[in-house]
C-alpha cells in the first residue's frame, strides 16, 4: 500500500501535463473526458512503474506505450519508454530507445538524466559523436553538471577526436583546478598525438602543482614510458627522487627503467635500498625478483647462465628472507629462483616450507614434486602427494606423481590403484593418458596381469607408435613370456632401427630372436652388445644362455662364469648352471 501510495504522489508530478489534470473541473454528475483520461493515464503509469521495479520490463513498456497514447507530449514517459527499451542488448531495442529520448529531449531540454540517458544509448550504439552533442548540450543547458565534462573527455577518446577530448579536460581544469585525472591523461593523448613537448610540459605542470606526490610523479613517468620515453622518464624520476629522500615506489620505478635501458649498475644499487625499505609493499618487491627469475628461466632455456645476474638475485632474496621471514609468498619466489639456477636441494627446501605455511597454489607442489622424482626420492613423493590430494583431489598429475613413486618402491597394487584413478581425470589428456597407460604395462606385468598389461601397451602405442620405452619394455616382458613373440620381434626390430647403437635395445633384441629361437642372430646382436662395453651379470648370463643353445657349451660356462663374478649376491639359479653345465629355463 506504501508503494502503491508513493507511486500516485510521483503521479502528480509526471502526469501535470495531461490536459485537464492541472484545471479545476466545474462539478457535474456526468464525469469529463478529459477527467477520465487523466485517471486512466494515472492507472496505467502506477501499473507501468509496479512492473519496472519488479523488472518486469516488457509490462511495464506495454503500460508505459498506454500512457503515450493518452498523453504523447509527456517527456518523463518518453524517457521512461527510452529507460526500459535500453536495458536490452538487441539492436533493435537501441534504436527504437534513442528515438525514444530525442522525443524526451525534443520536450524538455532542462533534464540531465534525459541527456545521461541519450548518451548511454548512443555510446551502446557506437554513436560516440551523437552522444558528445548530448554532453555538449547538457552542458549547455543544463547548470552545474561541469562535473561530467571528464566524461566528455573519454567520449571524446572514442569517437577518436583527442584534441576535443584535451580541449573538454582543459575546460574541466577552468572548474576543478589542475589534478591528476586531467593532467596524465592530457599527457596521455600528446603522446598518442606524438606531441612530446606539450606532454613533458603536462607532466612538469602536474608536479609543480603537487612537488611532495611521488604517486604522480610515477604516473607521469609511466604515461613517457609506455610510450618509449624512456630517457624522459628517467630525467623526471631522478630529479624527484634528488628533491624527495624518501620517495621508495619512484625509486623502484626508476630501478626498472634503468634497468629496460641497460643500466644495470644503476639499478642494483637502489633495489638494495628499496628491498630494505618497509614502505615499498611486499608485491612490489617480489613482482622485481619475479622478472629476474623469469630471465634466469630463459637463460637456461638457451644453456646459457648469467652469474653476475644469478648473484644479485639470490642478494635480493636474501633480503625477503631476512625482512619477510614467515611470508609464504618468499619460501615460493625462493623455491622458483633455486630451481631457476639450479640449486634442486635450496628449492626443494623453499617448496617445502610453503606447502607447510598451508595452502598453496598447484604450481608449488608440481615443483616440489618434480624435484623429488628427480631425486628419487620416493618416500617424500609418496607423502607429499597424500598431503597435495587434500587441497587438489581432481588432480591427475597428483595421482600420476603418487603412482610413479609406488612403481619405483616396486609397490604395484598400489601403483596399479593409483595410476588407473590418475588415468580416469586425465581422459581429456590423450598423450598423459597413454604415459599412465605405458606405466600401467609395467605394473600389470608385475602382478602377471598380462592381459591387461599387454592392453595397457598397446593402448599406449596407439597414440604413439615410436615410443621407446614402450617398445622396449613391452617386448622384452612378451619374450621372457615368450608370449606372442612375432609382435615382440616386430617391436623390437623397430627399436633397433631407430636407435641402432644403444645398448640396452640392442639387449632386448636379442632376448626376443633368442626366444624366437633365433639362436644366430641372437648371438650377433649380444656380441655387438658386450663389445660396447656396458654388459653387467644378467648381459653375460643370457650371452652364454645363447652360446649354449647353439652348442657352445664350453664358452657358455665362461659367460656364466664371468656373470657370477659381477654378481653382489649369490643366484643359486646361476650356480646350478655352472656346476651341472646345462640351461635350466
Amino acid at each position: 500500500m506504501k508503494l502503491y501510495i508513493n507511486l500516485l504522489l510521483l503521479l502528480c508530478a509526471v502526469l501535470c501535463s495531461t490536459p485537464g489534470v492541472s484545471q479545476k473541473r466545474k462539478r457535474t454528475d456526468t464525469p469529463s473526458l478529459a477527467g477520465v483520461k487523466s485517471r486512466e493515464a494515472e492507472f496505467y503509469f502506477t501499473e507501468a512503474e509496479k512492473y519496472f521495479i519488479l523488472e518486469d520490463y516488457s509490462k511495464a513498456l506495454d503500460y508505459y506505450q498506454k500512457v503515450l497514447e493518452i498523453n504523447p507530449e509527456n517527456a518523463t514517459v518518453h524517457y521512461k519508454i527510452a529507460d526500459v527499451l535500453s536495458r536490452g542488448n538487441r539492436t533493435d531495442d537501441m534504436l527504437r530507445a534513442s528515438v525514444s529520448i530525442e522525443q524526451a529531449l525534443k520536450l524538455e531540454r532542462k533534464n540531465k538524466y534525459f541527456y545521461l540517458l541519450g548518451a548511454n544509448i548512443y555510446m551502446g550504439l557506437s554513436r560516440h559523436e551523437r552522444a558528445a552533442q548530448l554532453f555538449e548540450g547538457m552542458l549547455h543547458e543544463v547548470p552545474n553538471t561541469q562535473e561530467y565534462l571528464y566524461e566528455l573527455a573519454v567520449i571524446y577518446q572514442y569517437a577518436g577526436k583527442p584534441e576535443e577530448a584535451i580541449k573538454a579536460y582543459n575546460r574541466a581544469e577552468t572548474f576543478f583546478g589542475i589534478n591528476e585525472t586531467s593532467s596524465l591523461q592530457k599527457q596521455r593523448l600528446y603522446l598518442e598525438l606524438g606531441k612530446t613537448k606539450e606532454a613533458i610540459t603536462e607532466g612538469e605542470k602536474l608536479l609543480q602543482a603537487f612537488p611532495d606526490e611521488e604517486r604522480l610523479a610515477t604516473g607521469v613517468a609511466e604515461n613517457l614510458s609506455q610510450y618509449n620515453f624512456k630517457t624522459q622518464a628517467i630525467t623526471l624520476l631522478e630529479k624527484f627522487t634528488a628533491d624527495n629522500a624518501v620517495a621508495p615506489h619512484a625509486s623502484m620505478f626508476l630501478a626498472g627503467l634503468y634497468r629496460d635501458t641497460n643500466q644495470e649498475d644503476k639499478a642494483r644499487k637502489l633495489l638494495r635500498n628499496v628491498f630494505d625499505d618497509p614502505e615499498v609493499d611486499l608485491t612490489n618487491k617480489l613482482v622485481v625478483l619475479s622478472a629476474y627469475n623469469e630471465e634466469l628461466n630463459q637463460l637456461r632455456s638457451k644453456n646459457a647462465t648469467d652469474p653476475a645476474k644469478e648473484t644479485f638475485a639470490l642478494e635480493l632474496l636474501a633480503h625477503l628472507k631476512n625482512n619477510y621471514p614467515d611470508e609464504p609468498n618468499v619460501f615460493i619466489l625462493g623455491g622458483d629462483l633455486y630451481l631457476a639456477v639450479g640449486k634442486n636441494n635450496e628449492a626443494r627446501e623453499e617448496y617445502q616450507k610453503a606447502v607447510q605455511s598451508g595452502e598453496v597454489n598447484f604450481e608449488v607442489w608440481q615443483n616440489l614434486l618434480y624435484i623429488e622424482m628427480q631425486a628419487g626420492n620416493w618416500n617424500a613423493v609418496i607423502s607429499h602427494t597424500e598431503k597435495a590430494l587434500e587441497y587438489y583431489p581432481n588432480q591427475a598429475m597428483l595421482y600420476y606423481f603418487r603412482g610413479t613413486a609406488f612403481l619405483q618402491r616396486r609397490n604395484y597394487r598400489d601403483a596399479i590403484g593409483t595410476l588407473e584413478q590418475s588415468k580416469k581425470l586425465a581422459a581429456a589428456n590423450p598423450a598423459m593418458t597413454a604415459e599412465i597407460n605405458s606405466m600401467l604395462g609395467d605394473a600389470y606385468n608385475a602382478v602377471k596381469d598380462y592381459a591387461k598389461s599387454d592392453m595397457a601397451y598397446e593402448d599406449a602405442l596407439a597414440f604413439n607408435p615410436n615410443n621407446d620405452v614402450v617398445l622396449n619394455n613391452y617386448s622384452y616382458f612378451l619374450a621372457l613370456r615368450k608370449a606372442n613373440l612375432e609382435r615382440a620381434e616386430k617391436l623390437a626390430a623397430q627399436l633397433i632401427r631407430d636407435h641402432p647403437d644403444n645398448p640396452t635395445y640392442l639387449d632386448t633384441y636379442a632376448w626376443v630372436l633368442y626366444a624366437r629361437q633365433k639362436y644366430k642372430e641372437a648371438r650377433k646382436v649380444m656380441e655387438r652388445f658386450i663389445s660396447g662395453g656396458q654388459a653387467n651379470a644378467t648381459h653375460f648370463e643370457h650371452y652364454g644362455d645363447i652360446l649354449f643353445q647353439l652348442g657352445e657349451v664350453a664358452t657358455a660356462v665362461k659367460q656364466w662364469e664371468k656373470a657370477r663374478q659381477l654378481l653382489q649376491a649369490p643366484s643359486e639359479a646361476l650356480n646350478k648352471k655352472i656346476a651341472d653345465r646345462k640351461l635350466y629355463e
